[in-house]
């Protein structure tokens, strides 16, 4: 008898509590308004309190939209799947965070402003823990759904994630763009750089990113294999002039997780070998309306047993190590920064030039060991290239290398790609 109070207590305690269903109702029926780089630029432009507050109240109204569509999408899933520790933990912290995002009142003053953005706040700050809880979920509950079914709700939940934390954050930059005590500085998130505006980057330059992530790519797989392994070169061509707005964290995530990659894959296809390994050869292309990144390694190509689940976040071999290693992650940011050693913080910012966004991208509050194997990398580098109307495919040749090809949207004037609606009903 003992045993079975325990059982259910436990049961109990996993089961999200009964929610009424007519206050989710009515935000569902609601649309969310997808937004573009070339939007998020113009409130900061010239900022003014009046624009403060409609970005203010812009957000207000959009967050419990777009975590209402999500909420639903998980009210849809299998009874055995929505009740799994994980999955209940990301749907309660959604609901809470839903019921105060619904409840704040309008923002009408720079002091209302402030106390909506320190809610904001504190609530990104507590979904750090989404990231590394929704993955164990998904790896625990992989046999109770269908893995395209359960991949399609990984990729919607974390491209909502984005979304939200995107408007945000970015909101986030503008009060305090705003606030800025310098004289002038008004407009713009960083007075170091005026070619941030609130968290986008207008003058991404394509080869400084691809400087600056390369290195910290080859020190990081060198900290991981130790001082003795040669480090292959990373060789770069094309139009590394090439310019074009975008978020710069999540561009610096994609180049970061694809090099480090390749990096890492050439080294151990080299191991044994007296010759030094083969360079990385990274090409970029200048289209009118894309800038084209293709990453060429020969680091003997992905294997045949990985191949078929290489986008999957359900799906793929080693699911024990990598449930362990998430284990040891309680927060994740998805940011290329927080898998900086402490003599590496500066690699980032070796253009000269302090990063603006690495103070709201939330990346000082996370840290993890880049030997650990999360399984997670290129499904979440293809979430965050298609969240801007991108791509980002993969050609392997085995026993040979690999070519990675990320597309970027050149002009800004692409939304971001949402699920409008609840996405699940079909499943």
């Amino acid at each position: 008898m003992t045993a079975w109070v325990a059982s259910q207590r436990r049961l109990a305690h996993t089961i999200p509590p009964w929610r009424p269903a007519a206050v989710l109702d009515e935000w569902v029926q609601k649309e969310a308004r997808p937004i573009s780089l070339r939007q998020l630029t113009f409130f900061a432009r010239n900022l003014t309190l009046e624009k403060l507050l409609t970005s203010a109240e812009y957000l207000r109204k959009e967050l419990p939209v777009r975590l209402a569509h999500r909420l639903r999408d998980m009210q849809s899933l299998p009874y055995a799947v929505v009740t799994n520790s994980h999955m209940s933990h990301v749907y309660e912290s959604y609901y809470s965070a839903f019921e105060a995002f619904r409840k704040a009142r309008p923002v009408k003053s720079a002091r209302d402003n402030e106390e909506y953005c320190a809610l904001v706040k504190r609530l990104l700050e507590d979904h750090l823990t989404i990231i590394p809880r929704l993955a164990m979920g998904v790896l625990e509950c992989r046999d109770l759904m269908p893995t395209e079914d359960m991949d399609k709700l990984v990729y919607t939940l974390l491209r909502a994630r984005i979304s939200r934390r995107v408007i945000a954050e970015h909101h986030l930059a503008l009060t305090e763009a705003y606030n800025a005590p310098e004289v002038g500085t008004r407009g713009t998130s960083s007075s170091e750089n005026p070619d941030f505006v609130g968290q986008v980057f207008l003058r991404c330059n394509a080869g400084e990113v691809l400087n600056r992530c390369g290195e910290l790519a080859q020190q990081l797989v060198g900290q991981a294999y130790g001082s003795d392994c040669q480090i292959p070169e990373i060789q770069l061509e094309g139009h590394l002039e090439a310019t074009f707005p975008y978020i710069l964290s999540h561009l610096e995530y994609i180049i970061g997780e694809l090099l480090r990659n390749s990096v890492q894959a050439v080294i151990e296809h080299s191991m044994g070998s007296v010759n030094n390994p083969p360079p990385i050869k990274v090409l970029v292309c200048e289209a009118p309306q894309h800038v084209i990144f293709r990453i060429s390694d020969q680091g003997g190509g992905v294997p045949r047993d990985v191949l078929p689940h290489l986008w999957s976040f359900s799906k793929g071999p080693r699911r024990q190590s990598r449930l362990r290693n998430l284990n040891k992650v309680p927060k994740m940011a998805a940011t290329m920064q927080e898998l900086t050693f402490p003599d590496l913080s500066s690699v980032l910012t070796a253009s000269g030039e302090k990063s603006p966004q690495s103070r709201h991208s939330m990346k000082s509050l996370t840290s993890r060991p880049s030997n650990l194997k999360l399984g997670m990398g290129l499904p979440m580098s293809r979430v965050y290239a298609n969240y801007w109307a991108g791509s980002l495919e993969l050609h392997s040749l085995e026993g040979y290398g690999v070519d990675q090809f990320l597309h970027v949207s050149k002009l800004g004037n692409k939304n971001e790609q949402l699920s409008i609606r609840a996405s699940m009903d079909g499943l």
